[in-house]
C-alpha cells in the first residue's frame, strides 16, 4: 500500500532558523531587533537602486540639440521680432576694411548724450568698446558668425527714456567686409533665436520681455538696434517704436563720416 501523502504545509524557518540570523544571535540581537535591521536594509536596497536609476536615466537623457553657450547662462535676453536691412551703395567706398582701417573708438561713435525721438527723450548710460567681440554675445552659433565675419570691435550703447516708459542697446560692430556685414545680418534672422548681443549692465531698466530688433548692413559694418518697453510689454499704439529706432540709429553717424574721410564726398 502506498503510504498516504502528508497535508501538513511545510513550515517555513524562523529568523531564529536561519544562518543570518544565528550570525546575528551570536551578535546579541533579539529576534526583534533583527527584524528591525532587516527593514532598513531593505530601505537602503531601495534607495540604492533608485538612485542608480537617476544615474543611468541623466546618462542617457541629454538634450542633442541644446545649443552650448559661449559667454552667458542659459535664458539671456533676445528680441522677440528682428528684421534684417542690407548695405546700400552709399557704403561701397568703405566695402573693405582695408580703404576704413582706423580702428573706431567709444566717443566718436556715442558722443551724442541726448536723443529725440518725437516727444521722446532718450538718454545715454553706459558706453563699452570691447577688441573681443566673442564676449558681447551668447550663443555659440553667433561667436562662431562673428569670428567667420572677421569682427574685431562690438561697440555698445545703452539709452534709456526721461520718463522711464523705454529702453534702448545699439551696437556697432566692426567687420571684415561688407560682404561679411550683408551675411551677418542676414543670419541673424535665424541665429537671434538661439544667441543675441549682452546687454550692457546698468541701473537703468532692463531690455527684457517684448522686445524689436534690427540689423542694418553698412560697409564692412554692422549696426543692431534693439528697443523696448521698460516693463516688457508688447508695444501699443501709441508706442512710436519706428521713430524710437531711427533715434537710436544716430550713432551710424560714425559711418557716413567715415564715406566722408574715405572719398570727401557725403553719403547721401
Amino acid at each position: 500500500m502506498t503510504p498516504a501523502k502528508s497535508t501538513r504545509t511545510k513550515r517555513r524557518p524562523s529568523p531564529d532558523e536561519t544562518w543570518g540570523s544565528v550570525r546575528l544571535a551570536e551578535m546579541g540581537l533579539t529576534g526583534f531587533q533583527q527584524k528591525i535591521l532587516a527593514v532598513l536594509a531593505t530601505v537602503v536596497g531601495i534607495l540604492v537602486m533608485a538612485f542608480v536609476l537617476v544615474f543611468v536615466v541623466e546618462a542617457f537623457d541629454e538634450d542633442p540639440v541644446a545649443e552650448p553657450l559661449s559667454s552667458s547662462p542659459l535664458g539671456q535676453a533676445k528680441p522677440s521680432d528682428y528684421r534684417a536691412w542690407p548695405s546700400l551703395k552709399q557704403f561701397a567706398p568703405i566695402a573693405d576694411r582695408a580703404a576704413d582701417a582706423k580702428p573706431l573708438t567709444v566717443e566718436e561713435v556715442f558722443d551724442t548724450k541726448t536723443l529725440k525721438a518725437g516727444k521722446i527723450t532718450l538718454k545715454l548710460g553706459e558706453r563699452q568698446l570691447d577688441a573681443a567681440c566673442g564676449i558681447t554675445v551668447w550663443g555659440e552659433a553667433l561667436t562662431e558668425a562673428l569670428e567667420t565675419a572677421g569682427c574685431t570691435q562690438a561697440v555698445r550703447g545703452l539709452f534709456a527714456s526721461s520718463d522711464g516708459r523705454y529702453v534702448a542697446q545699439y551696437t556697432l560692430l566692426n567687420l571684415e567686409s561688407a560682404t561679411a556685414a550683408d551675411e551677418l545680418v542676414k543670419r541673424l534672422s535665424s541665429l537671434y533665436r538661439g544667441g543675441w548681443v549682452l546687454p550692457l549692465q546698468s541701473a537703468q531698466p532692463a531690455l527684457t520681455g517684448f522686445t524689436e530688433a534690427s540689423g542694418h548692413a553698412m560697409g564692412h559694418y554692422a549696426g543692431l538696434v534693439w528697443i523696448g518697453r521698460a516693463d516688457g510689454a508688447g508695444a501699443e499704439d501709441t508706442d512710436d517704436m519706428v521713430t524710437l529706432s531711427l533715434a537710436v540709429r544716430e550713432a551710424e553717424k560714425v559711418v557716413y563720416r567715415r564715406v566722408v574721410a574715405v572719398t570727401g564726398v557725403p553719403a547721401n
